[in-house]
């Protein structure tokens, strides 16, 4: 049981860990999108703006087992099986970009309108202020908002797993439930917790570093 345990363990480590790294990779500069959009006074950016807001709260608002059902012709084309570690990874991915983008967004306008100010009469490029002034003066908040990203993925994980996902999920349901194995239940629960603790944790740290 212990090396089904580990196993089981690095499954949602890595379905964790590869949709959070698609996420932060798609979902920032979403985001940022998002967020320069949101400021510009043309026309055309207000409407896309609509768009991609209207787009992101689609995605947010369906709940993520009816997620997995949804796009399982999208899972299958990209990985070539609906079940698996891998094949969860593109509705794991397809939720969390809309969560980070929101979460970026939400980091982005508790930007000061001192520094938008002192940005636009520099006269600085739109490049110029993501990277020296949007980006760097977030970097705190935009950890902690990849911490509360990758923990919603672990909470994500065990919901996958009820449908073949593999995982820590998988087990709990396959052993402890429909075995009534309660200790492999519980065994899953506090490896999920103490998961949970050590991200939260070096995310914590992290942001407080960064904002020192």
């Amino acid at each position: 049981m212990i090396q089904d345990l580990f196993i089981a363990t690095l499954e949602t480590l890595y379905m964790t860990f590869v949709s959070g790294f698609i996420a932060i990779l798609l979902g920032i500069p979403l985001g940022i999108a998002l967020y320069m959009l949101s400021k510009s006074d043309k026309k055309a950016a207000k409407t896309w703006y609509t768009v991609l807001d209207w787009i992101v709260n689609i995605f947010r608002s369906i709940p993520f087992i009816i997620l997995i059902i949804l796009i399982i012709p999208l899972t299958r084309l990209l990985t070539g099986t609906i079940i698996g570690s891998t094949a969860a990874i593109v509705p794991l991915s397809i939720a969390a970009i809309p969560f980070m983008a929101r979460l970026a967004e939400t980091s982005f306008n508790n930007l000061s309108q001192g520094l938008l100010d002192t940005s636009v009469s520099m006269g600085m490029t739109n490049r110029q202020f993501i990277f020296k002034v949007l980006l760097p003066e977030t970097a705190p908040e935009m950890v902690s908002n990849i911490t509360l990203l990758i923990i919603n993925l672990i909470t994500y994980t065990a919901i996958a797993g009820a449908v073949g996902a593999g995982g820590l999920g998988a087990m709990a349901i396959n052993y402890g439930y429909q075995r009534f194995r309660m200790d492999v239940l519980l065994y899953d629960v506090a490896i999920l917790i103490f998961l949970t603790q050590i991200i939260q944790f070096i995310g914590s740290r992290l942001s407080n570093s960064l904002r020192k």
